[in-house]
């Protein structure tokens, strides 16, 4: 199949300069709606990588997300929220980006066209084969992203990719890809827009099935995310509440002094049996 960098294509749009803010919002608006279905046809791959990272994870491994630019920043905006939301430690999801922490704010000259330096920042954090790397890159093109996969291929390690273009290099190189196809941007090449929104859904997907999988929601509700601020504490009580009979005032009590919705339940029912 001949490879088709339709992210780059040109937009359906002309002359938006001369739409009205109005206008400009419905038909990005438009362009977004059509996000969702391009995710739905991806969804048999989704569930195989799935599959592989509960796997590896079970094992004690860990997950690595790369990428370069927005979809750097995608996967490092990932990794940061599962500790909280999930309770895990913060080295089991882990998000790298070409350029280093610095280019979270701002781009890093060239980064992305490096094709070995991926594999030296993932060396930093002593990867092996327990654990499962996924490049992320809209064009599927980038080198330090591809780089990084070969690798991890050459090291017998697991390798996932999310891409928006169908068959592209970074696809051709992962074990287990994820071809998210938005088509051409309503700014024409702006990445960051349908294909970064499309990245962001299976990325939730991803590791929101994968902490399902392992146990860190009971029922629909986050167990054991961490109490790092009033709001969520609120909220422990109420699931506490929710799950048994106690008061308020006495469910805050069990979430102080244990720590966790999910311990502050299981001690409460353990002792009062």
């Amino acid at each position: 199949m001949t490879f088709i960098k339709t992210t780059e294509q040109s937009s359906k749009y002309e002359h938006l300069e001369k739409m009205s803010v109005q206008e400009l919002l419905f038909n990005i608006n438009q362009e977004d709606k059509t996000v969702p279905f391009a995710v739905e046809k991806a969804l048999p791959q989704i569930s195989l990588l799935v599959a592989q990272i509960v796997v590896k994870i079970q094992l004690g491994g860990r997950l690595f997300y790369i990428g370069a630019g927005t979809s750097g920043r995608l996967g490092i905006v990932d990794a940061s929220e599962c500790p909280p939301t999930f309770g895990v430690s913060f080295d089991l999801v882990n998000g790298i980006i070409a350029g280093g922490d610095k280019a979270i704010r701002k781009a890093v000259e060239n980064a992305e066209d490096n094709p070995t330096q991926a594999w030296i920042d993932l060396q930093e954090h002593t990867i092996s084969e327990n654990d499962v790397v996924i490049g992320i890159a809209a064009s599927g093109t980038t080198p330090y992203v591809i780089g990084g996969l070969k690798a991890c291929n050459e090291n017998n390690i697991i390798t996932g990719s999310i891409s928006c273009n169908a068959e592209s290099p970074l696809s051709r190189t992962a074990k287990f890809p994820i071809d998210v196809v938005v088509g051409p941007e309503f700014v024409t090449g702006s990445s960051r827009m349908k294909a970064g929104t499309a990245q962001k859904l299976v990325l939730n997907m991803i590791s929101t099935a994968t902490m399902i999988q392992l146990g860190k929601v009971k029922g629909n509700k986050m167990v054991d995310m961490q109490l790092s601020n009033s709001k969520l504490v609120d909220r422990g009580v109420k699931m506490i509440i929710d799950e048994i009979p106690v008061t308020y005032e006495i469910g805050a009590e069990l979430l102080a002094k244990y720590g966790s919705v999910r311990k502050a339940v299981y001690h409460f029912l353990t002792e009062n049996k």
